[in-house]
């Protein structure tokens, strides 16, 4: 009579295949649980852009500026500009309404905004920036003289033609209309000079 082969006698080449048809059949298991849980999970997808990366945080409470050099701040050509602004700004996107100032507030200084984001910021009774040179390039808009000063995520615009120097700092992504609106009160309530380039 002929014996079976016990589990002990089984070749090494069958216990081999054995073992990888075990490891296949795992591997096979974990690809498809992948594949479907992907497609039944909306946030197995790729990742997305969330509002708090792209939306900057609400503002809460007044704008807090540090002070500058201002020493016409209280003359009274700052007086009668700042009472000659408007409440509101026009922007591309919003209407900036006038924001409160955190004290101590810096004199001769407005700010304009939403709640969201940098404000636009005017002050006024500067002294001349240092970048006027006899070759900079001025910008002309209602009749006043600007001087454009580059920064990182704003420009700061300095009228250069009038008994006191002010600055319009507006962050990246500003439409025109702040300038063009500031620019019509200065030009309706400041009187021109030349532009000094020295003293």
């Amino acid at each position: 009579m002929s014996q079976e082969k016990s589990p002990e006698h089984l070749s090494p080449t069958a216990i081999g295949l054995a073992a990888g048809l075990v490891t296949l059949l795992a591997v096979g298991v974990v690809v498809v649980s992948l594949v479907l849980g992907s497609a039944d999970d909306p946030a197995a997808g790729p990742p997305t852009t969330t509002s708090s990366t792209t939306t900057p945080p609400s503002r809460t409470g007044p704008v807090a500026l540090v002070g500058v050099d201002a020493p016409a701040a209280r003359s009274a050509a700052c007086t009668q500009l700042l009472s000659a602004l408007p409440n509101e700004l026009p922007d591309s996107e919003d209407t900036l309404r006038r924001l409160p100032i955190a004290d101590p507030a810096p004199p001769a200084a407005l700010a304009w905004g939403t709640d969201r984001g940098d404000p636009v910021v005017l002050r006024c009774g500067l002294r001349r920036p240092a970048e006027l040179t006899p070759t900079s390039a001025l910008r002309e808009v209602s009749k006043v003289e600007w001087l454009v000063v580059e920064g990182s995520g704003s420009s700061t615009w300095y009228v250069v033609d009038r008994g006191v120097y002010l600055a319009l700092t507006m962050p990246a992504g500003t439409g025109t209309g702040p300038l063009q609106d500031v620019s019509a009160a200065v030009a309706r309530v400041l009187p021109a000079r030349p532009v000094a380039t020295s003293g």
